[in-house]
């Protein structure tokens, strides 16, 4: 900084504005200061300036899984509004959802420099690992059933199920079977559950529900058993990828969809207005969830507190192809 300076014919003080972007230095000393960095070379030391400023302006992100639609959109929309903050993101994966792993990526974050942690994690693993957050971090977590104890993001599970059941009992099905996530999941479990409550608060029987495990292909084998269902004309899918899988099942077993089976997923990923039939599905806007993690988190940072509770991100119901009035199996009469 003091060869800049001697260089530009400023002191050091100057360097030290122009290189931080703050104003209160005249263009033309500016473009000066920029011509002598550029010609010496130089490049201010972030490590360094972390440590006089007392932060690193890096996120940490803790996730177990990056195979799944919902936590790919959730990191990509971390990164990027992060990034609008001016603060980068450091990645911390959990190769299986074991205690230790959950337990070394946590003391692995309070390790590195960073000022604060998101968690795209079930919590109860966290609560399983015993864990002992890094004091000096502050945390928010994404999709997940903590919010007593940590600032949580959610999707609204709940309305969002609610739509979607609404949506074919209102087309006239006398119940809709559900094919679920695995159960060690909150968004599986939570979306069952409100499925449930919905049915019984329009006085329906639930069916028993079929357990898949997020995969096209445990979708797959899902609808093979589906098909074998005489009374079931509408399925809620949890999310879109079981949806395609069981939508091919139902093909090969002869049934028409939504002719003689209505089907209905939970994302709206890109791909699903593109199905056989474009799929009917819950919208959520993983975008949206991504930033209000950084803009929580940022925010605790920067006013040096903790919060708790969660915030909702509403759903919208996608209307599409793949749903329409039930008729009985095998005839073409509309019932």
């Amino acid at each position: 900084m003091a060869d800049v300076a001697r260089l530009a014919g400023v002191s050091s003080q100057t360097v030290s504005r122009v290189s931080n972007g703050f104003p209160g230095v005249n263009e033309e000393t500016r473009q000066q200061v920029l011509a002598a960095m550029k010609e010496l070379g130089y490049r201010p030391n972030s490590a360094a300036r972390a440590l006089k400023r007392g932060e690193f302006r890096t996120i940490g992100v803790i996730t177990f899984t990056l195979s799944t639609t919902g936590n790919m959109r959730t990191l990509e929309a971390i990164a990027t509004s992060a990034a609008q903050e001016g603060y980068a993101v450091t990645l911390l994966p959990v190769a299986v959802p074991t205690q230790d792993e959950v337990r070394g990526a946590f003391s692995r974050l309070g390790e590195l420099a960073v000022d604060a942690a998101i968690v795209i994690m079930e919590v109860h693993l966290l609560d399983a690992a015993r864990l002992s957050l890094p004091p000096h971090i502050t945390v928010v977590v994404a999709d997940s059933d903590a919010g007593d104890r940590y600032t949580v993001v959610d999707t609204d599970q709940t309305g969002g199920t609610r739509d979607a059941v609404r949506h074919l009992l209102g087309l006239g099905h006398r119940t809709v079977w559900h094919l679920a996530g695995p159960e060690e999941s909150f968004a599986a479990q939570r979306r069952a559950d409100a499925w449930r409550a919905a049915l019984t608060e329009e006085g329906r029987v639930p069916p028993p529900v079929v357990r898949g495990d997020w995969s096209a292909d445990s979708g797959y084998r899902a609808g093979l058993h589906l098909a074998g269902q005489e009374d079931c004309t509408a399925v809620f899918a949890a999310n879109d990828q079981m949806a395609l899988g069981l939508l091919r099942a139902l093909h090969e077993r002869g049934l028409r969809v939504p002719e003689d089976i209505s089907v209905i997923g939970f994302d709206d990923i890109p791909e699903s207005a593109s199905f056989l039939p474009p799929l009917t599905t819950v919208h959520q806007d993983f975008a949206e969830v991504g930033r209000l993690c950084v803009e929580g988190v940022l925010r605790q940072v920067r006013e040096s507190g903790t919060e708790r509770g969660t915030t909702l991100v509403p759903t919208r119901l996608v209307v599409r192809r793949s749903t329409a009035a039930p008729r009985a199996r095998g005839s073409g009469a509309t019932t």
